[in-house]
C-alpha cells in the first residue's frame, strides 16, 4: 500500500473543502417533464403462451401511489404475435388485485375463445415477433427461444460462517456449458407455493466458461421487490422448503436488457457507480423487453 499517496490525499482534503466552500452557490435546476413512454414487459417460454404487460413510464420525481400505478396500465392495445407461419392477436385481461377493492392488474395473453390460439405455444429454436399498436404508434421486436442446456443437479449446503437463522441454506447447481460461444442464461427460484422470483443478479453469459462444467455454482434465492427486505434471510432457502429452480436460456438482446437493467437497479443511490443505459430490444421508442425463455425446471426439498 502506498502510504505517501494516502498521506497526500488527506493533506489535500482541507484545500478541496475550502475550494468547494468558496465556490458555493445556490443553484436552481428546473427539470422538464419528459413525455411518458410505453413500457413493455413481454415474454414467451417453452410450452407457454405469450404474456405481455403494457404500462406508461412514470417520472423519476413523481409521487407514486396505487392510483398512479393503476393509471399507468395501457389498455386497448392491438398486439400481434407471430412465429413466422402463424399469427395471433392477444386479448386484454384484468384481474382484481384485492387492494381497496378498486385496483386491477392488466395484461395481454391468448384469446381463450379462439381455439387456434391454444396451439400457439413457445417452441425451442423458433423466433417470435411482436407488434404493438397503441395511441397511433407501432412498436416491434423479435426474440428467439433458445434450446436450454439445463443444470445436471441441484443441492443445498449450510452457509460458511455464522448466520442468524440456523436452518438457512444455499442452493448449488452443476452446469455444463455447451461448446459454442454465445450462451445466455437467466434463472428464477420458487419457494413452496410462491411465485417465481429473481435475485439481485439473475443473468449469466459463457464468455469466460464456454464449454466447461461448473461443478458447484452457488445460486441465491429470488426475492419479492414489493416487500421490505429482511437481510437475515435474504438470498437463503430454509430446511423444509420445496424449492424449484427455473433455468432459462435467452438470446443476446434479452441478456443485454436484463444485465443492464440489473446493473442500473443496483446502482440506484450509489454516487460512485458508473452510469449505464438500459438497452431495450423494442423498436419505435418504447422501453422494456420482449423475451423468449428456453426453460427447464428442477425441484428439490431442502433437507437437513
Amino acid at each position: 500500500m502506498n502510504f505517501n499517496l494516502i498521506r497526500k490525499a488527506f493533506l489535500s482534503l482541507p484545500l478541496l473543502c475550502f475550494l468547494l466552500a468558496s465556490c458555493e452557490k445556490e443553484v436552481h435546476i428546473k427539470l422538464n417533464n419528459s413525455e411518458a413512454k410505453l413500457v413493455v414487459d413481454g415474454m414467451i417460454e417453452t410450452n407457454g403462451y405469450p404474456f405481455v404487460v403494457l404500462t406508461k413510464s412514470i417520472g423519476y420525481f413523481s409521487k407514486i401511489d396505487l392510483a398512479i400505478l393503476q393509471n399507468s396500465f395501457v389498455h386497448q392495445a392491438i398486439i400481434t404475435v407471430s412465429d413466422g407461419s402463424t399469427s395471433i392477436k392477444l386479448r386484454e385481461y384484468m384481474i382484481d388485485t384485492g387492494f381497496n377493492g378498486a385496483n386491477t392488474f392488466s395484461f395481454y395473453s391468448i384469446d381463450t375463445s379462439d381455439a387456434a390460439a391454444f396451439n400457439f405455444k413457445g417452441t425451442p429454436e423458433k423466433y417470435y415477433s411482436i407488434k404493438i399498436e397503441v395511441d397511433n404508434k407501432t412498436y416491434t421486436a423479435t426474440t428467439k427461444i433458445p434450446s436450454v442446456s439445463g443444470v445436471d443437479s441441484i443441492w443445498f449446503r449450510k452457509p460458511n460462517g455464522e448466520v442468524k437463522v440456523p436452518t438457512a441454506r444455499i442452493l448449488y447447481a452443476r452446469y455444463k456449458d455447451p461448446d459454442s460461444l454465445g450462451n445466455y442464461v437467466r434463472y428464477f427460484t420458487k419457494k413452496n407455493s410462491e411465485l417465481y422470483l429473481t435475485p439481485f443478479s439473475s443473468t449469466f453469459n459463457d464468455e469466460l466458461v464456454n464449454g466447461t462444467t461448473i461443478d458447484s455454482l452457488a445460486l441465491t434465492a429470488g426475492y419479492n421487490r414489493t416487500k421490505e427486505l429482511n437481510f437475515d434471510s435474504l438470498g437463503y432457502f430454509f430446511v423444509g422448503d420445496t424449492v424449484t429452480l427455473k433455468w432459462s436460456a435467452i438470446d443476446k438482446s434479452s441478456y443485454t436488457f436484463y444485465s443492464t437493467f440489473e446493473y442500473a437497479t443496483g446502482a440506484v443511490g450509489n454516487p460512485f457507480a458508473s452510469p449505464v443505459n438500459v438497452t431495450s430490444n423494442i423498436s419505435g421508442g418504447a422501453l422494456g423487453v420482449w423475451v423468449g425463455y428456453g426453460a427447464q425446471t428442477t425441484t428439490r426439498i431442502v433437507s437437513q
